[in-house]
Formats: structure tokens, C-alpha cells, sequence
């Protein structure tokens, strides 16, 4: 990672404390990153601060997660109708009027969403990491099962370990990468044990809105710039989804990324690059 450093900065949108990073020069390129599921905008560190140079750069928590305020309605609020809403009251609350967008997993899904509604007109490029309109029968259910039931940790090895197997799909990490994983989206709980940082009821999205992550309509109004990053051995993007993806809507460009599942965790060289390379032409 290099020295930038970032600032974190929270802003109330719809009633509702939101927490984000902040990176690089006012007046640079506006560049949002959205996180996936049960993440947080700290998995961006690593690439926020290697494209600080040149991109003013936002990594908000989404509402239940990181230090994002938690919501005591989750059928209401943990779902794409209300993100997409505060995706637009955070850009419009930092000043920018057009946007990149990065988004991972469920950022992507959100990207898809905010592109064609909320921030429509509004974004000059779109990256998707490694997923697509539609939403796998088989990660789908996965998902649901586990999501809401996060385990309980005696120490930050011990969730650090965990973290490597199950997010062993992300691809290459370094040690020192792994460790910052683990401290910067774990929670220490009343009893002492550690747990991930967050709200175990954003699971009712899947439950009360289960339609969420049926985007094509939504995708087929995207009108700018696409990519598509596919973790070769994803299970949740297949390939015969990123190829339908090629012919409609924005007609994303694809680029594969070796040695990873779902999702790629942007945190390699290659990676970096690829990112830099389609938003800075």
C-alpha cells in the first residue's frame, strides 16, 4: 500500500449514518467504490490508495455494515430501492455531479441499479467485478443460509484464518493484506468474542426482496462504458452470463482474471491495473 492517506468521514442520509473513506486530491476524477455483501469499504484500501494519485475516491460502508449505522427495520431497509437512494444522497452530499463507479458482488449489483435510476446520466464509466443481472440458483441459496449467521471468534488469528479459507476465491493475498482483512472487518462482541463487522439481518434481503438481484431491465438502460472483471472460477458470474452481458444493454467489455473465484480482490498489480487502465482512457 502506498502513503496516501485517506480520511474518514460520515454523512446522515435518509435519517441514517453513513460511514465512508475517503482518498486522493479534490478535483481529481470522482471514483465511488461499493463493496460486496457482508463487506465493508475497507477492502478497498489497497487499490484506493494506489489510484489516489489521480482519482478523488470514495468507499462508503453500505448501511449494516463497517460503521455504517445499523437499521431497525431490515425487511425495509436492507435492500437495493434504499442503497440506490443513498448511494445518490452520498455522491450528491460529497459534491460530485458525475462518477465512476466500481462496484464488487453486491456493489456491482448496486452499480447496475444506481446506473439506470437513481444516478442515471450520471456515471461516465462502469466497473463490475464478477457479477452479473441475474443471481445463480446454487450461491443464491448459499448465501441465504450462512449470511445471517455469522461464527464467533476467541481472536483476531482465529477470524483471520477464516477469512482465508472462505474468501480463498478472492485470489492472491499477502500476509500483511490478509491481516488488515481481518482487523478492518471484524467487531468485538459484548462477550468478548469477535465476529465480522456486520449487521447479521442484511440476510432478509434475500428474504424480503428476493428479486433484488434480477437486474436485466435495469442493465439493458445502462448507456455508459462497461467492464466486466470475471474471476475465471466464479460460480456466481458464469460465462454464460458475462457473454450475454457483451450483447446487450452497454455491451460490457470482459477482461478474466486468473486465479480467482468470486470475487477478485483488486488488491494484485494485474488487478490494479486493469482497473486504472479502462478508467483513465
Amino acid at each position: 500500500m502506498s502513503g496516501a492517506e485517506p480520511q474518514s468521514k460520515y454523512v446522515t442520509v435518509m435519517g441514517r449514518e453513513v460511514h465512508y473513506m475517503e482518498w486522493g486530491t479534490p478535483g481529481n476524477q470522482p471514483l465511488v467504490m461499493w463493496h460486496g455483501l457482508a463487506r465493508t469499504g475497507r477492502d478497498f484500501d489497497w487499490i484506493a490508495a494506489e489510484l489516489s494519485d489521480r482519482f478523488h475516491i470514495i468507499c462508503p460502508d453500505t448501511i449494516g455494515r463497517g460503521w455504517s449505522e445499523w437499521s431497525d427495520n431490515a425487511d425495509a431497509d436492507y435492500c437495493f430501492d434504499v442503497y440506490a437512494e443513498h448511494a445518490c444522497a452520498v455522491v450528491d452530499a460529497v459534491g460530485w455531479e458525475r462518477v465512476h463507479w466500481l462496484g464488487t458482488s453486491m456493489g456491482g449489483s448496486l452499480g447496475m441499479r444506481v446506473a439506470a435510476t437513481t444516478l442515471k446520466g450520471r456515471i461516465n464509466k462502469l466497473l463490475i467485478n464478477d457479477i452479473g443481472p441475474t443471481f445463480p440458483e446454487a450461491p443464491f441459496e448459499r448465501i441465504k443460509q450462512y449470511i445471517g449467521n455469522p461464527p464467533e471468534f476467541g481472536s483476531i488469528s482465529e477470524i483471520e484464518a477464516y477469512f482465508r479459507e472462505i474468501y480463498k476465491p478472492f485470489g492472491p493475498h499477502t500476509d500483511t493484506q490478509w491481516r488488515h482483512m481481518a482487523e478492518t472487518s471484524s467487531r468485538r462482541l459484548p462477550s468478548g468474542q469477535i465476529t465480522t463487522h456486520y449487521d447479521p439481518g442484511i440476510v432478509r434481503q434475500m428474504f424480503a426482496h428476493p428479486g433484488d438481484y434480477e437486474l436485466w431491465d435495469h442493465y439493458d438502460a445502462i448507456d455508459c462504458p462497461t467492464l466486466v472483471l470475471h474471476g475465471v472460477n466464479s460460480d456466481l458470474l458464469l460465462p454464460e452470463i458475462a457473454s450475454e452481458m457483451t450483447r446487450r444493454g452497454p455491451k460490457a467489455a470482459i477482461a478474466e482474471i486468473e486465479q480467482c473465484g468470486h470475487a477478485p480482490g483488486l488488491v494484485t498489480d494485474g488487478q490494479m491495473n486493469v482497473v486504472r487502465d479502462f478508467f483513465e482512457v
